[in-house]
């Protein structure tokens, strides 16, 4: 056999950087170049700074891929991980059952499916990570060199599905029964052209190295479908201080607008017609009687002493009229006479409410006693005057409104006098809600020159600290009517509740 030896200068000059590289402590590694069996991938390397090179390997026999993999994160703006990958364009999904290989390492070591611009630290991405400690998100980032975020799961799943549509991408989870459904967790983000598509590994930890596996990989393209779109809500969750979302619920059933209870126990949402409680931790939500109004829509909330909820129901007149019932059901309380009348909020002494009404084909903002009796026209501007919320002093109503030209919000005295605009934004903006501790409001935004509030829509949660009028996207989502109609800020005055939605193909997925 004839063989060729590298040349020596080649020998030399290698084993000088090797080293030299020791001397000073660089990290060096190696591209692992023209993989002789990596299935379905094309190549395999090291993204990022890594102390340890990773290596990756494919069973034929077990279709099973086993990566190894150093790396102090993949989060913040640099991914350092070992990767095996193949290039790819268009529509495309990738799916596995991971498992992280023992039981020790951090607890925050990652498996992923990934697939990213480029093969730059930096690079835009998007994957799905199980974490050591039995954490599944689907993390992203945006920009070159943005901030990581992430969007967790309800459930820790071991076989998981990354769906590119278009310039959404869609994580798909498997619970006990093994079916893959919508995780709830989704994210607009374009590639250009073609991408990077694979499975990866992280050991949260620059001095060490960590491995998993990866069985029954599939990768494909995506095929138009023909079959009529689903929608899936999910009921998600985020604190101010991370805005790293989590998702508590979802369904293939239109759902709307969360409360959160005053003991911060439970959730209240809207859908078909009812509300409905669920648990903070999650499980399955049952419905609250509330008599023969069964046509609830996503105008209720909660008292201050959260005995009482009130709705916003249609049965009776087929437009709106505010009602209220005891929180654990019971036969409703009509309190406007007038339809259609929404409800918004409750002043912090529980005494009045706060709701819209359109009359004249115009919508205005009224007051009147909780316990029913006369009303009071709060708002008289032409145009649209709409989600009023009072702060915990009392000392406002904060509203939406077009006076300040495009729909814009402001604050008024609970009387309707002095009113102001509270920022002007380039976006359109509704429903503004005053924190409990009254530090912050956080509204929803939809792009300029969109006209009411759709339910179709990409949207932004926003929330300005009032103290110094900075203000910080907290969620991009497909949502937008349903949202965030009604308060929904957990009891510390920490998290938001929301609902954001997806558009999903009922058809088998493996």
């Amino acid at each position: 056999m004839n063989t060729r030896r590298r040349p020596r200068r080649q020998i030399l000059f290698a084993t000088i950087l090797v080293a030299l590289s020791s001397a000073i402590s660089i990290p060096v590694s190696f591209a692992q170049s023209q993989p002789t069996n990596l299935g379905i991938f094309q190549d395999h390397n090291d993204v990022g700074t890594l102390l340890h090179p990773g290596s990756a390997r494919y069973d034929a026999a077990s279709s099973t891929y086993t990566l190894t993999g150093s790396g102090a994160n993949m989060w913040v703006a640099e991914d350092d991980f070992h990767f095996a990958w193949k290039r790819v364009s268009g529509d495309v999904f990738l799916s596995a059952d991971i498992a992280l290989t023992g039981t020790t390492g951090n607890p925050h070591r990652k498996a992923v499916l990934m697939m990213r611009q480029s093969l730059d630290p930096e690079s835009p991405a998007v994957d799905i990570a199980l974490h050591g400690n039995g954490l599944a998100a689907l993390q992203f980032r945006l920009t070159p060199g943005g901030i990581d975020h992430e969007i967790e799961f309800a459930l820790a799943p071991q076989r998981v599905r990354l769906e590119k549509r278009g310039d959404f991408f869609y994580a798909f989870a498997a619970g006990p029964d093994g079916k893959l459904q919508p995780s709830g967790a989704s994210i607009k983000l374009p590639l250009d052209g073609d991408f990077y598509i694979g499975i990866g590994v992280c050991a949260h930890d620059k001095d060490a190295i960590t491995a998993a596996t990866f069985r029954n990989v599939k990768l494909a393209p995506l095929a138009a479908s023909t079959a009529k779109p689903i929608l899936w809500s999910a009921l998600e969750t985020v604190p101010l201080a991370s805005t790293d979302r989590h998702v508590v619920y979802t369904a293939p059933q239109h759902f709307e607008a969360p409360n959160w209870s005053r003991d911060g126990l439970f959730f209240l949402f809207n859908q078909d017609g009812g509300i409905y409680r669920l648990p903070v931790a999650g499980g399955s939500p049952t419905r609250i009687p509330t008599g023969p109004q069964t046509h609830c829509n996503n105008d209720h909330g909660l008292s201050p002493d959260g005995a009482t909820l009130a709705i916003s129901d249609s049965t009776a007149q087929g437009k709106a009229l505010v009602y209220t019932v005891p929180i654990a059901g019971g036969t409703p309380k009509q309190i406007t006479a007038v339809a259609p009348s929404y409800w918004h909020s409750f002043s912090p002494d529980g005494q009045t409410i706060a709701f819209t009404s359109t009359r004249d084909n115009n919508s205005d903002v009224y007051a009147i006693p909780a316990a029913g009796g006369l009303e009071h026209r709060l708002t008289t501007d032409p145009g649209i005057d709409n989600g009023p919320d009072y702060s915990p002093d009392g000392q406002w109503i904060y509203f939406n409104s077009e006076r300040w030209g495009g729909m814009q919000i402001g604050r008024m005295h609970p009387d309707g006098s002095s009113p102001e605009q509270v920022l002007t934004t380039d976006t359109t903006d509704w429903f503004p809600h005053i924190s409990p501790d009254g530090k912050w409001m956080v509204f929803v935004s939809y792009e300029k020159g969109v006209k009411g509030h759709p339910g179709d829509k990409d949207v932004t949660v926003n929330v300005i600290s009032l103290g110094d009028k900075k203000t910080k996207v907290l969620a991009t989502l497909f949502g937008g009517q349903g949202t965030l109609n009604v308060p929904s800020w957990s009891p510390d005055s920490t998290k938001v509740a929301f609902v954001s939605y997806q558009y999903l193909t009922d058809e088998p997925r493996e």
